[in-house]
């Protein structure tokens, strides 16, 4: 189903329905113009609840106005609002994207005892001893031994990783996920990576080649490193 109008779109896809607001009106005017299309069909009482996306293109929301908009989505229809995308974003959250999105570096060896925690990617160009931990919101990189502990992903990204050159840690964390060191011990050959094997949705090993087939967003990592 699509309605053309120049506040509000309002288009069926195979997962569900697409709501475009116009960028240009006024707040208020989409509102009203929002409320009149969800009130001209009614849907029937035993039909599933439709995922909604909406998409504000060049404009902003509060989280108050969101909400707004979630409440006469719910009220007029049986929808329910799975998401709101925005082309824009505030100062804040960019400089937070740049933030975990940046490499940190470090030369050491990480002794028992010792923390190391980064906001984003981290570098690593040492050992891990046991006892000592690594911490990242993003990926791990340990050009060395990681003996210890690694947690990557620690504010929740689930998609990160965990490299090291020799992988015979204490524990590794990866989100909210666990895993304990593998029982066989690892030859060191070729660099070994811990990530979250959505299949089994348990962390798994394996040799870093496997791993950037199966993710190949870590070549932006190659790409940061190159630019700096």
């Amino acid at each position: 189903m699509t309605t053309n109008s120049q506040m509000v779109t309002i288009k069926g896809t195979r997962d569900g329905l697409t709501l475009r607001l116009n960028d240009q009106c006024s707040y208020d005017a989409i509102l009203q113009e929002l409320e009149e299309k969800l009130s001209v069909s009614g849907t029937d009482a035993d039909q599933p609840m439709i995922r909604v996306t909406i998409q504000l293109g060049n404009r902003y929301l509060t989280d108050q106005q969101k909400n707004k908009l979630r409440d006469i989505v719910r009220e007029k229809q049986k929808l329910v609002v799975e998401q709101i995308e925005s082309d824009i974003i505030t100062k804040e959250e960019a400089l937070s994207w740049k933030e975990n999105s940046e490499i940190t570096p470090i030369v050491k060896t990480i002794r028992s005892g010792q923390v190391v925690e980064v906001t984003g990617d981290l570098l690593l160009l040492g050992d891990v001893n046991p006892g000592g931990k690594v911490i990242a919101t993003g990926n791990i990189f340990v050009l060395g031994n990681l003996r210890g502990i690694a947690h990557a992903g620690y504010e929740g990204n689930e998609q990160t990783v965990i490299a090291a050159s020799y992988m015979k840690p204490n524990q590794l964390r990866i989100a909210g996920q666990l895993s304990r060191a593998p029982d066989q011990d690892s030859e060191g050959v070729y660099i070994e990576c811990g990530f979250i094997d959505e299949q089994v949705n348990a962390i798994r090993i394996a040799p870093l080649q496997e791993v950037i087939k199966l993710k190949p967003d870590l070549l932006s990592f190659e790409r940061r490193m190159l630019n700096g």
